[in-house]
């Protein structure tokens, strides 16, 4: 049975069809290559078969509606995907399966996607989202300003205790376990997460509201139970590797109602499949799903400011999907993480704007004058740039914040 893919052109109902952009590396003509992956993640096969009905083809085939350049966009009909209630896994067999070894492709990259809103109804999105760690915290504009407990692995539950009281008194929001701690010997997750609990409260007494992301990444038949764990020794925000443990992870600590504190999301992994600019999956769709599935506050890139790979068009819009206002859900915090310090601050935010959570662990723990005076020096380059003031200007009456662009520079 003879029946294209191509429909260029053609205006598909948007809430009828996943609609997804493809980058396509490839020697064959760009109409032959968007065929041949239409047909492998929808109805194709290699050769003609028997059991085809006329009108499947037409039904649930993909359709490639547009070619300019080399980006390629193709609707997949609402029916190819199945009916389970936020079935991710299966969703990403269509928009981002066999595809990737196909020999008529060199390099393909999925660099956006939209659902339908009949798919998107079937997630809840965030809990809390940016707003709900707003409230908690009581900081209704400016930066969110954190830090990652240094070194990532080694510390015992008390010292890490310890250096989130030292972070607090700097002033800092948000603290967060390293996505390599769960709940090894030489910090055990229940010692971990006691620990801390009593150092924010001892913080809230004192006056200050902070944060700290217990990460509970561990395999999937486990993951509520640790979370439920987690919370009851005293937890205030949980974290999830997506990528590791999966999306489904996310989704079920947002969704049971068991869950009631906020899900901070770690991309870790995330290279191994956005970082070729031309093969892999682009951050924008993980970040996209991430807030589908319900994640509160979401890793997106340092705009390429930090040590990370990345651009900074691309991290905008990863900023930009956390924020999106025509998707039916609460909006995520995007937190830039990886090689901060205090004279990127600006930068960061110059091209993030004031809903952002910032984040240094080097930048805070590195600080010759050690935690907590690393930690004001943070705060105060966020004060600085919130309230319109030159960093450099600010350290003159700063002392934390002068000796950390003394000993960073600012970039």
């Amino acid at each position: 049975m003879n029946y294209s893919y191509l429909h260029l052109g053609e205006k598909v109902d948007p809430d009828a069809y996943v609609v997804c952009e493809y980058r396509i590396t490839t020697d064959l003509p760009m109409t032959k290559a968007a065929e041949e992956l239409a047909a492998e993640q929808s109805t194709g096969t290699w050769t003609n078969i028997s059991t085809l009905e006329n009108d499947i083809f037409e039904k649930y085939g993909g359709r490639i509606t547009d070619i300019t350049g080399d980006i390629v966009t193709v609707a997949f009909p609402v029916d190819d995907f199945c009916t389970d209630v936020g079935a991710v896994p299966q969703i990403l067999s269509i928009i981002a399966g066999n595809l990737f070894g196909l020999h008529a492709i060199d390099k393909i990259r999925l660099e956006d996607v939209w659902f339908p809103r009949s798919i998107r109804e079937d997630f809840k999105g965030p809990k809390f989202g940016a707003s709900g760690l707003r409230k908690i915290l009581d900081r209704p504009e400016k930066p969110l300003v954190g830090t990652i407990v240094k070194p990532k692995i080694g510390l015992s539950p008390k010292d890490t205790a310890k250096y989130v009281y030292e972070s607090g008194k700097g002033g800092l929001t948000n603290s967060k376990d390293d996505e390599t701690l769960v709940d090894q010997k030489f910090c055990p997750l229940e010692d971990r997460t006691t620990a801390i609990a009593e150092s924010l409260d001892l913080l809230k007494s004192e006056g200050h509201k902070m944060l700290h992301a217990i990460n509970i990444s561990t395999s999937g038949h486990r993951i509520l139970e640790t979370a439920e764990k987690a919370q009851s020794w005293g937890a205030k925000q949980i974290m999830v590797d997506v990528l590791t443990c999966g999306f489904a992870a996310v989704q079920v600590l947002a969704e049971d109602r068991s869950i009631k504190v906020p899900v901070h999301v770690h991309r870790t992994m995330h290279g191994a499949m956005t970082r070729d600019p031309l093969h892999g999956i682009a951050m924008l769709p993980i970040a996209k799903l991430c807030r589908m599935c319900g994640g509160d506050a979401l890793h997106v890139g340092t705009l390429g400011i930090g040590k990370m790979e990345g651009r900074s068009d691309e991290d905008r819009d990863n900023i930009d999907a956390c924020f999106d206002t025509s998707v039916g859900y609460k909006e995520v915090m995007p937190v830039c993480s990886g090689g901060v310090y205090p004279g990127l601050i600006d930068k960061i935010v110059a091209a993030s704007g004031n809903n952002v959570q910032i984040q240094a662990g080097g930048g805070v723990a590195g600080h010759p004058g050690g935690v907590r005076k690393g930690a004001l020096g943070m705060s105060q380059a966020v004060d600085a740039t919130f309230l319109g003031i030159p960093l450099n200007e600010y350290a003159k009456t700063h002392d934390e914040l002068r000796t950390a662009l003394e000993t960073w520079g600012s970039k």
